[in-house]
């Protein structure tokens, strides 16, 4: 269900690695309920270190973090874990995909450690997971059993995607998810974000380089723009 409550706010926010210069300063940064956003900037420029952030695995120095109308700050450890497990998928840079799990495995993961995400699926996980593997070009039986070990780079990506929209997420953070896909796939991808994220009402933050893809999203935003520090890392 889409909430009236912003799906991140962001005040004040201050983020340095330990006594470095400042590399995000942003005064203020809001992602609205439901909306789809590009964030874009060059690699170093902190894209990474906001999603952390947001996702409450990093602390700022300053300011609050808001997600889905909880103050990050004001978590505990396992509230935030909570968090991240019942209502944000998350698409990590490095995948951090579990080697010993097949690909069908490691997308219906997330329903193992969350009743919500779970509950959300109307039938059987394994078919949810082997529906979403397959609008990514993922359908051959014998490698849905496979280690992801032995996909290739590009395949073990999009398995991280499957994994991140099962189960209707609030919140889909996506760090440089194309990074790896050929322009056909990369496509089919971007599409399949969009349409589960309305499927679901959840807010896509979609960060990469690529200005180019900008064009698939509700709007654009220039990490610069945002934030004062003007940081290359």
């Amino acid at each position: 269900m889409i909430s009236d409550t912003a799906a991140v706010q962001i005040k004040g926010l201050k983020f340095a690695w330990t006594e470095g210069p400042a590399l995000l300063d942003i005064p203020a940064f809001e992602l609205a309920a439901g909306e789809r956003l590009f964030l874009r900037g060059p690699s170093g420029s902190g894209k990474s270190t906001l999603l952390g952030l947001i996702a409450g695995v990093l602390a700022p120095q300053a300011g609050g973090v808001d997600v889905l109308g909880h103050d990050m700050a004001s978590l505990s450890g396992a509230r935030r874990d909570r968090l991240r497990a019942d209502r944000l998928g998350v698409i990590f840079q490095m995948f951090n995909l579990v080697p010993y799990l097949s690909v069908v495995q490691n997308v219906t993961l997330p329903c193992r450690f969350s009743q919500t995400r779970r509950q959300a699926i109307s039938g059987d996980p394994v078919e949810e997971a082997r529906r979403l593997l397959a609008r990514l070009g993922l359908n051959e039986e014998k490698m849905l059993q496979r280690p992801v070990t032995e996909l290739s780079v590009g395949q073990q990506q999009r398995v991280a995607v499957a994994r991140a929209l099962i189960g209707g997420p609030s919140l889909v953070i996506a760090d440089e998810p194309t990074s790896a896909l050929d322009a056909d796939t990369r496509d089919r991808f971007i599409e399949l974000l969009n349409e589960e994220a309305a499927r679901y009402g959840a807010a896509l933050l979609f960060v990469s380089h690529d200005a180019t893809l900008a064009g698939h999203f509700d709007r654009s935003v220039d990490l610069g723009e945002i934030n004062r520090a003007g940081a290359i890392a």
